[in-house]
């Protein structure tokens, strides 16, 4: 990576604002805790997939989660998987589960997937 690349770059998370829309992924436990705070001191809307690697259904919708985030640019998207952020995700009893969030406070939750339901629901709080 080139100076000019590495310039600004925040080492807290992995952005994938290129080529995913307004999505951030957290690698580890440091890194969320800094999207989350994030999160709780912005007035902008947000919302966090919880996921595994080893989940099916989270698989088959991170995809999906990825191309929403392009159409929902009001939204602030995070991705979180729970293997990657042991610490800080231990509250999370099934995957995927989505949080949404609004003026910094968790105001909605949604369990597993569908495309149609998870567009909706972004929807709700775009």
């Amino acid at each position: 990576m080139g100076k000019q690349e590495s310039e600004g770059a925040n080492p807290d998370y992995e952005s994938n604002s290129n080529h995913h829309g307004n999505l951030k992924t957290a690698p580890n436990d440091q890194s969320f805790l800094t999207i989350l705070d994030d999160i709780k001191s912005s007035k902008s809307p947000a919302v966090i997939n919880y996921g595994a690697s080893w989940c099916g259904v989270c698989s088959q919708i991170l995809p999906a989660f990825q191309e929403l985030s392009k159409s929902f640019s009001k939204l602030k998207f995070v991705y979180a998987d729970i293997d990657e952020c042991p610490e800080t995700t231990r509250h999370i009893r099934y995957t995927p589960t989505f949080q949404f969030y609004r003026d910094g406070e968790k105001v909605d939750e949604m369990f597993g997937a569908g495309e149609e339901r998870l567009h909706d629901r972004l929807w709700l709080h775009s």
